[in-house]
């Protein structure tokens, strides 16, 4: 009897458990939406870089049906069907940003990282990233790749269930949880050696099981991808503590970045096997033609130094800050000599950086890039690095109806991106300052 009663028991709660899953693995932020029209003055193919005149796309179900010719597009369409007129402006693919930290809003000062990680609690600082998500996403990126919450535990894969079920607007995110560094190589410096347990940013990690073991943590929960450390002021993991990493994330179809600036670090860090090479600002030929050789993307986040220099204009003119910039024009001109393949990433981590991410490719066109191959790199190639080819990058069938408008073109001055006047996500308006 008592057998009968547990297997009934066992079978109501096998029920419950599923209803349970059922209802958590809805998505309502990718809910069906009713078919629309977008009616657009010109639309930019970033592919070809041209754009298509008095244009039109088809979106069913939050996908893109069909992109052509808007009377062609209408004379196919049912009978009463919304049309969002976007005639006004110039329409494009939502962008992409490679290298957020949405979790991030650092304060000012020396010493803002450890303030931030010991006055804010985990609940505040998901707050924050629901605000810096939103900001991005109305900016008029709809995706982004975020590359490790900065000490706010796993906050960054509850922001991107949170989006994704609805409960808060924002990009699709891929999100890194914590970073991985050698012990003692990340921020905070300079803490009270006595304070053992004070949070830090990464999880740091010594030798090459802990190293193991801190990746197969993160892939447990929760995260997209990996991000590793392979230098500081000097190369810090080594190569086996970065292969077994790789080794681990590759196993479970994960990509690996790494935040790299010397020549050395970038080779270890290559030489590993990463997916992509984040800043190397201070990189030489050899680690270039390296990471040419192996097919690796390069990030190079530069807008946070046009960024700051605005803000500090006098240390514009500073011997440290024209060696950096020195380093980073001979670093990107080699990098386009060599045909390396470029992603855009913008590096927000502060308040005043967040829904400011298209500064990063105002950047790139200064250090030579053209307009056109700025906005590749927020889009088709941004899309390539974070393995999304068929689903965001481009206005064409399959794809996400993921777009933004701008007044002006692009392709001329890239820096009208700076100002998204309309947004969408998946069929869905998120943001829309032309309509009446």
């Amino acid at each position: 009897m008592l057998a009968v009663s547990w297997e009934r028991r066992k079978t109501f709660l096998l029920a419950i458990l599923f209803l349970v899953a059922s209802t958590a693995q809805s998505d309502p932020a990718d809910a069906p939406q009713p078919a629309l029209m977008i009616r657009a003055a010109r639309i930019l193919d970033v592919r070809s870089g041209h754009y298509l005149q008095d244009a039109g796309i088809y979106i069913e179900g939050g996908r893109i049906k069909r992109a052509g010719p808007f009377s062609t597009l209408l004379a196919q369409a049912p009978v009463g069907i919304k049309v969002i007129d976007l005639r006004d402006a110039t329409v494009l693919p939502g962008l992409i940003d490679c290298h957020t930290h949405i979790m991030a809003r650092m304060p000012d000062g020396d010493n803002g990282y450890a303030v931030n990680l010991l006055t804010k609690s985990q609940a505040y600082r998901a707050l924050e990233g629901a605000a810096n998500a939103r900001a991005t996403l109305e900016a008029g990126f709809t995706t982004v790749r975020d590359v490790e919450n900065e000490g706010s535990d796993c906050a960054d894969v509850a922001l991107r269930d949170a989006i994704n079920n609805g409960l808060v607007e924002g990009p699709r995110m891929l999100v890194a949880t914590r970073g991985i560094a050698a012990v003692g190589q990340y921020e905070p410096f300079n803490v009270r050696p006595d304070l053992a347990e004070f949070p830090t940013g990464a999880q740091m990690v010594s030798g090459v099981e802990e190293a193991r073991r801190a990746v197969r943590e993160q892939i447990g929960h929760g995260a997209d991808l990996i991000k590793v450390y392979a230098d500081w002021l000097y190369p810090t993991l080594t190569i086996a503590e970065m292969q077994v990493i790789v080794e681990e994330a590759h196993k479970a179809h994960l990509k690996v970045a790494a935040h790299a600036t010397t020549p050395e670090g970038i080779r270890n860090a290559v030489t590993a096997g990463v997916d992509s090479i984040e800043h190397g600002h201070f990189a030489d030929r050899g680690a270039l033609q390296f990471m040419k050789s192996k097919g690796i993307f390069l990030v190079p986040t530069l807008s946070p130094f046009d960024l700051r220099m605005a803000r500090h204009p006098d240390a514009a003119n500073s011997p440290r800050a024209k060696a950096f910039l020195e380093s980073v024009r001979q670093t990107m001109a080699m990098a386009q000599e060599l045909g390396i393949k470029i992603a855009d990433g913008s590096d927000a981590s502060r308040a005043d950086s967040h829904g400011k991410n298209a500064f990063e490719l105002e950047a790139m066109t200064k250090q030579g890039l053209t307009p056109v191959q700025a906005i590749r790199a927020a889009t088709i190639s941004a899309a390539d690095l974070i393995g999304w080819s068929d689903k965001v990058g481009a206005l064409e069938p399959g794809m996400y109806a993921d777009l933004i408008a701008v007044h002006g073109d692009p392709t001329a001055d890239v820096t009208v991106l700076q100002n998204a006047v309309f947004v969408m996500k998946g069929g869905k308006v998120i943001k829309d300052q032309l309509s009446p």
